[in-house]
């Protein structure tokens, strides 16, 4: 069995996690809407993340909407003490699919209490504000009002820890109440982040990249695989293994509904890469850095 441990562990919140975790969103169907196409097969996978060494689960009560973290109950409740489960607020799901905006206190309010129903927890680990931007990015502008929200459901216990903010709002959330990670779309390609990342890494804050393989022209996918298969890897692994090199606060979450591809993804914990690697793999994304 791989052993996770080898890519380190970083604060998530008043615990350590292993910087290798799992993201539940590929559980759902099709869309991330509606049930598991084989829902066995989902409650192995949870269970064999944790028993893999997995201690830090991302998910949301808008995936299915309510699939992932029905399963995550039924998989794993009552869950290991050092379990950190994350979700996040800030839409909702039509009937059509569709991801719609949900902002409002009252939204907000409702959604923590829906995730810890269906969770069965008393309080989250960590709620990350989700604003919705364009395509896969997160919303610019003013969070005082949205963030001040989640801010009054911590100090009614509801909540530990908050998170999940644009650059421009680090500095606006952490007045309102301290900010423990971020959740963005980053990887070797697209890399708006690079100055956020290494500013969270000194203030002590996780960065959590989702997407690792999102955004990918056919010529950096060529380059990428160029090197995988010096490796002896995947793409996806070695793409995994970039991030990981990228930053110490850089938790991952790779999302998949299958055991073996839940096997492969950990595996690129071990995956150690040479200066001259990481040196081709920079080169990936060097026109899209920030």
């Amino acid at each position: 069995m791989t052993d996770i441990t080898t890519a380190g562990a970083f604060r998530l919140g008043a615990r350590s996690v292993s910087r290798m975790g799992y993201g539940a969103m590929q559980l759902a169907g099709p869309g991330v809407f509606g049930p598991p196409k084989d829902h066995d097969a989902a409650i192995a996978v949870l269970r064999e993340a944790v028993a893999s060494g997995v201690n830090h689960i991302d998910t949301s009560d808008y995936y299915g909407p309510y699939v992932t973290n029905q399963l995550i109950r039924e998989a794993l409740h009552p869950y290991p003490d050092d379990l950190v489960i994350v979700t996040k607020v800030g839409a909702v799901r039509g009937a059509d699919a569709s991801w719609n905006p949900a902002m409002s206190p009252a939204d907000l309010t409702s959604a923590v209490h829906d995730n810890l129903g269906r969770l069965g927890v008393e309080a989250m680990d960590v709620v990350n504000l989700r604003v919705m931007g364009r395509g896969h990015g997160p919303g610019e502008g003013s969070i005082e009002a949205t963030f001040s929200v989640l801010a009054d459901l911590q100090r009614q216990g509801l909540i530990r820890h908050l998170g999940n903010v644009t650059s421009a709002q680090v500095a606006e959330a952490r007045r309102i109440a301290p900010v423990v990670c971020v959740q963005n779309m980053y990887n070797l390609a697209q890399r708006g982040d690079d100055a956020l990342v290494d500013e969270l890494a000194g203030l002590g804050i996780a960065y959590v990249p989702f997407f690792p393989l999102g955004g990918f022209s056919p010529l950096q996918s060529s380059v990428l695989s160029e090197v995988a298969a010096e490796l002896g890897a995947t793409p996806l692994q070695v793409a995994l293994a970039w991030l990981l090199h990228r930053a110490p606060n850089t938790l991952l979450i790779p999302g998949t509904s299958s055991l073996g591809h839940l096997r492969e993804n950990l595996a690129a914990a071990e995956i150690k890469l040479s200066a001259d690697v990481l040196a081709k793999l920079d080169g990936i994304g060097a026109g899209n850095a920030h």
